[in-house]
């Protein structure tokens, strides 16, 4: 599998200075030669303010994509920090049809604030389209 990760900054839905919202959209891609169904995740995430807040359960969104060779399965989440700046990284948990299961890293990726996000936007700005 492979997980690539694509986080953005939501002024609109933060309030600073101890809310900061970032949305993160997840592509999955089966690279293997094998189906394969998503059963589980385990996220961190992480800043210097909350420290470490780990997420894990069944599925992603209310959903256990099957992934068939070269099947893609995208969704968008988003998580709350206390501070400006963290990261989020994990695993995804697989089964495969003959029972064995494998994770699949979700690589670590920084949640940034952009810089001066917060004097010209301010928490009640809206985002761009």
């Amino acid at each position: 599998m492979r997980v690539d990760v694509d986080p953005a900054y939501s002024a609109r839905h933060s309030a600073p200075p101890d809310q900061y919202v970032f949305t993160y959209f997840v592509r999955i891609e089966n690279i293997g030669k094998a189906p394969a169904q998503l059963f589980w995740r385990q996220l961190l995430f992480h800043d210097s303010v909350a420290g470490n807040q780990e997420v894990e359960g069944e599925g992603v969104v209310g959903e256990s994509p099957l992934l068939e060779p070269g099947d893609v399965h995208e969704y968008e989440s988003f998580c709350m920090l206390e501070d400006q700046n963290g990261y989020m990284e994990g695993y995804y948990h697989f089964r495969e049809n003959d029972g064995s299961v494998f994770r699949a890293e979700l690589p670590r990726c920084l949640l940034r604030t952009p810089p001066g996000a917060l004097s010209i936007l301010g928490p009640e700005a809206e985002e761009p389209s």
